[in-house]
């Protein structure tokens, strides 16, 4: 088996239970108390059983302390995949959508997902689905807009006739009659 990994000589068990007892972060306050346990003379097996985790785990604890310190103990954001998107294949996008679809060149009068995408992957190669291009899409600013539905045969000047007209925002009381006085 094995040496283990060594912490760090400019620590020990009370500062890191002082550290601890500041943290705001709930996993660094676990992984500070399961360390100062180590510094303290206790195995690594009763370091991890403190902490709830494996014997690998603590020792991925000892290194990244080592490393970085109290602040190497900070549960991070996974970063997540890389975007399908780069910044200049989002500028293309929206400078594609800035100057709008030419019916000629592109054979629609407006733009759909299923267009962009199309678009997306003959220019630049880049295959993106419909649902991660209306994400993309939305974090630029675009929203759906559709034009609300006209019947071809409407007659513009007999809608006034249907609208209704809105009641006041307030009404009078009536007078008090004799009876209630």
């Amino acid at each position: 088996m094995a040496a283990p990994v060594p912490l760090r000589s400019d620590f020990d068990a009370y500062g890191l239970r002082t550290l601890a007892r500041c943290a705001r972060d709930p996993a660094q306050t676990r992984r500070l108390l399961a360390l100062s346990a180590i510094y303290a003379g206790g195995s690594r097996s009763a370091a991890a059983a403190l902490g709830g985790v494996g014997l690998q785990t603590v020792r991925d604890w000892v290194v990244a302390f080592n490393a970085h310190g109290p602040d190497g103990l900070i549960g991070g954001k996974a970063p997540g995949a890389r975007p399908r998107l780069n910044v200049e294949q989002r500028e293309a996008l929206r400078a594609l959508i800035e100057q709008g679809p030419m019916p000629a060149a592109h054979g629609v009068v407006r733009w759909r997902l299923v267009d962009l995408a199309q678009i997306l992957f003959e220019d630049h190669g880049v295959s993106v689905s419909e649902q991660t291009l209306s994400r993309v899409l939305r974090a630029l600013g675009y929203r759906k807009l559709s034009a609300r539905p006209r019947h071809h045969a409407q007659d513009p000047d007999a809608i006034p006739a249907f609208k209704k007209p809105s009641p006041p925002a307030w009404r009078r009381s009536r007078r008090p009659s004799a009876a209630s006085r």
